[in-house]
């Protein structure tokens, strides 16, 4: 094989072709390239120009909404009739991870089926692969079944030192919910600092109170930390708790900041926050990005990840790793 069809080529769905091209550059992959345009009705027109024949191809993008879902799956079925060596789906942000489970009868389980569908999708020729971005819910990726492999990827190494900046001197890792516990305690063993935690109760689909709170935070910044702010009504909670407790300030670092319509400036007018800041992970953050808000790339993590000296369920030589 010549070391032309050993580089990864990397095509994206069209909300994630800014990441795609960081990528590209952190990784020193190839740039694959697709034509794309909408017809009258609203159906979208895709077409690979690339050729990839015999070669490892990663497709990026997240299941942001229904459409983008469908871009995913529509392109990597494409791909890999195109040939694809080993076809890897990187989605940095996984839709539906709080539908994990369901809890009342007849809840439809959308992150299972949505990892069906994926699932579903053809077999390159040595194997697909599916990666997936600091999960909500540790279990999604056994909802991945027949011969894709999926891969749990943390951002660990971009979070901590978010952490960092926004704590200063003295702080305490927070949790928005002692669902976040044994997480935020690693952070925080990492960062050498307490961690405090509030506990909570969800009194509709988009509203939580606090109860009870675990720490000592008098006179101190708080850092809260979660996997995702969506609206942010957990994350106002858990600050006026916090507040309420004697903490100086707070501040919140999450690895996905989705924040749907005006969320985001609802938490920044509250006045609860000193600060937000988050990963690329999800296409909305970007846009948003300011004084507030601090957006750090994925891009880099994911390429060490993606190259020759990644973990072994991701290597593209012709002698991969067991699945870990």
């Amino acid at each position: 094989m010549s070391r032309r069809t050993r580089i990864p080529v990397v095509f994206s769905t069209e909300a994630y072709d800014a990441m795609r091209r960081d990528l590209c550059a952190a990784g020193h992959f190839d740039a694959g390239e697709l034509e794309r345009h909408r017809f009258p009705d609203g159906e979208r027109y895709l077409r690979i120009t690339t050729d990839v024949a015999g070669r490892d191809v990663i497709l990026l993008g997240g299941t942001v909404d229904e459409r983008s879902t469908l871009e995913i799956y529509d392109l990597a079925c494409a791909l890999v009739h195109a040939g694809a060596h080993i076809l890897t789906l990187v989605i940095p942000w996984y839709g539906y991870q709080t539908m994990e489970r369901a809890v009342k009868p007849g809840e439809v389980v959308v992150a299972k089926t949505r990892a069906r569908l994926l699932s579903s999708i053809p077999i390159a020729g040595s194997g697909n692969r599916v990666v997936l971005v600091d999960l909500h819910a540790e279990g999604i990726p056994q909802y991945f079944d027949g011969s894709i492999r999926p891969v749990h990827l943390y951002m660990k190494d971009l979070t901590l030192p978010m952490i960092q900046r926004l704590g200063g001197d003295d702080f305490v890792v927070g949790a928005t919910d002692a669902g976040r516990a044994k997480w935020v305690e690693s952070l925080a063993n990492d960062l050498g600092v307490d961690a405090a935690f509030v506990f909570k109760r969800r009194v509709s689909g988009d509203e939580t109170e606090v109860t009870a709170l675990a720490a000592d935070v008098r006179g101190k910044t708080v850092v809260i930390y979660d996997d995702m702010i969506r609206t942010g009504g957990s994350l106002m909670g858990a600050a006026r708790a916090f507040l309420d407790s004697g903490a100086e300030r707070i501040a919140a670092v999450c690895t996905h900041g989705v924040f749907p319509g005006a969320s985001l400036q609802r938490l920044q007018d509250s006045g609860l926050l000193s600060g937000i800041a988050c990963t690329d992970s999800h296409p909305n953050a970007l846009p948003l990005a300011g004084d507030f808000l601090h957006v750090e790339p994925i891009a880099a993590l994911l390429a060490e990840a993606l190259g020759p000296e990644g973990p072994a369920t991701l290597r593209t030589d012709d002698t991969e790793g067991e699945h870990q």
